[in-house]
């Protein structure tokens, strides 16, 4: 099995192609980002029947090319950049640098099975990714035109607006006013303007949270089960994870996500402080959840709160037990759906076959 490292840039890719058991450079190409030039390094590694690709940062610059691998059937693992540095450092002339080397180092790594990890096709994941980061901007746009509605309030009504103001509400407001002079029917119509761009923006978050639903039931994840998950922070909790298998356990996945605790150093081995690393999104998401539940009487979250104070500890310290709590539950919930989804992908492909 030959292996063939890729070292992706912008707008050019390096294929080297190398003997995992000589640790030999067969030969190499360069191509540019095209889909022409992807044909071209196909015809190339039909030298070897036997292989496997090695992208660098698959999920980064090496996304597109790796994808399209991975449809035509091809072998694709996916190597950090860091994997490739070490190997770099721990071999000769460990200063050098350029494409050719990278590309394979990356070969290497994937023949040591060090820290490589497969491709799989783009899917429902995905999708929810890229809902939630569309969601994400539209909330940004919705706040920041609900702020500078809030200002032109101010300056026409007597003590403004409310904090909580919709299109609704911002529509009753004025329609009591009377502008008396050029500057206030001036404001009067940029709130009208303002009012219109936030209708629209409520239009698109309750299409988009639709597009979650939907995407959701074609994953068909267990999240929604919990109490204190919806759409929106299931749809967060997948797309901002990825692949949860990449997690061998969950501790991993709750270093990842911020929400398990530092030890203090300097103090008693009991004592910890919050941990400010890892995705604060996701952390966001293990937050409102463990407030959601806390504040429901029945829920399985308000009793584990509620052990921990009785165990003498503080409600800072309850809070962040039961959101690594929670950080645990939900890894095991994403890695039986995706082990789940694996299944039946194999069981379709065999159907077919």
């Amino acid at each position: 099995m030959i292996v063939i490292g890729i070292d992706p840039h912008k707008s050019t890719h390096t294929a080297t192609a190398v003997d995992p058991v000589t640790n030999t450079d067969l030969g190499s190409i360069r191509i540019d980002a095209t889909l022409a030039d992807y044909k071209t390094l196909i015809a190339w590694a039909k030298a070897w029947p036997q292989r496997q690709w090695a992208v660098e940062n698959a999920e980064g610059l090496g996304h597109h090319l790796a994808q399209w691998l991975v449809v035509l059937g091809e072998m694709v693992l996916d190597v950090p950049a860091t994997a490739t540095a070490r190997v770099r450092q721990l071999s000769r002339g460990g200063r050098r640098k350029n494409d050719r080397i990278d590309a394979a180092a990356a070969a290497c790594v994937a023949a040591l099975q060090g820290d490589a990890r497969p491709v799989v096709p783009e899917g429902p994941t995905d999708v929810l990714a890229l809902l939630d980061e569309r969601r994400t901007n539209l909330c940004n746009n919705r706040t920041r035109i609900a702020n500078q509605l809030h200002a032109l309030l101010r300056q026409l009504l007597a003590g403004g607006a409310p904090t909580s103001l919709t299109a609704a509400s911002a529509t009753a407001l004025l329609r009591g006013f009377r502008a008396r002079s050029e500057v206030d029917r001036t404001r009067v119509g940029l709130c009208r303007d303002l009012i219109a761009d936030l209708r629209r923006l409520d239009d698109r978050l309750a299409v988009n949270e639709k597009q979650m639903t939907q995407a959701l039931d074609e994953h068909g994840t267990r999240l929604r089960e919990v109490d204190g998950i919806g759409p929106v922070t299931a749809a967060r909790l997948i797309g901002r994870t990825g692949r949860v298998s990449r997690f061998p356990t969950a501790a991993a996945f709750a270093n990842y996500n911020g929400s398990a605790p530092v030890q203090i150093a300097s103090a008693d081995t009991d004592r910890h402080r919050l941990s400010r690393y890892g995705d604060r999104q996701l952390n966001s998401a293990l937050y409102t959840i463990a407030m959601v539940q806390i504040r429901m009487p029945a829920s399985t979250g308000r009793g584990y709160y509620d052990k921990k104070i009785a165990e003498g500890k503080s409600g800072r310290a309850a809070n962040r037990s039961l959101k690594q709590h929670l950080s645990d539950h939900v890894w095991r919930i994403m890695l039986a759906d995706e082990k789940r989804s694996h299944r039946q992908r194999e069981e379709e492909s065999e159907r077919a076959a």
